[in-house]
């Protein structure tokens, strides 16, 4: 025999030896289809969400001044001190009493104008605002723990896969199955 061919025959035994033994031993070891699912634990987050709430509130405070220098309660009180004070004495007496009734009748009338002026009270209706925070969870994701195998593993996953995830030539398949898809863990 040629020493050539002998070799392509050995080496093509050995081939279909190694084949024959890895397809035997895939055969006699299949690799799973699917990872069993042992725990599944959703990873969520606090959203607060600012929002204003505002209601009305009576407030009571100091009605606006029309007359700022009391001239109205000084004119008034200085009129009507001088009428008395022209009232007591005769002569020149007279005209110091009506001086004088005049300078302390406009003080008081003043002074009068002042007191009912800061003890007059409006109530108007203001608005109030103030922010308040609405929560509500997020998911995140899911911390998923499995078997594979004899090997545990964990992974996070952006769905709940169920009881089992689909493995291909020995990887996790993590994406979610589309709509139209089969379930993954049927009944």
């Amino acid at each position: 025999m040629d020493k050539s061919l002998l070799i392509g025959l050995v080496t093509g035994a050995v081939a279909v030896t190694a084949i024959g033994g890895v397809a035997g031993y895939k055969v006699m070891h299949p690799e799973p289809q699917y990872a069993e699912v042992m725990n599944v634990k959703p990873v969520t987050e606090t959203i607060r969400t600012p929002h204003q709430v505002c209601r009305d509130e009576a407030v009571t405070r100091q009605a606006p001044v029309k007359d700022e220098n009391r001239l109205a309660g000084t004119a008034i009180g200085a009129v009507l001190g001088g009428v008395l004070g022209n009232q007591i004495g005769a002569g020149n007496g007279r005209t110091v009493a009506t001086v004088a009734g005049a300078a302390a009748g406009g003080y008081a009338g003043n002074r009068v104008q002042q007191n009912m002026q800061e003890s007059d009270r409006q109530t108007v209706m203001k608005t109030r605002c103030k922010t308040e925070y609405e929560k509500h969870e997020k998911t995140l994701g899911y911390d998923v723990t499995y078997h594979l195998g004899d090997k545990q593993g964990m992974v996070r996953m952006d769905h709940d896969p169920g009881q089992r995830i689909p493995v291909k030539n020995g990887q996790l398949i993590l994406t979610a199955p589309g709509p139209d898809a089969a379930p993954a863990n049927p009944a």
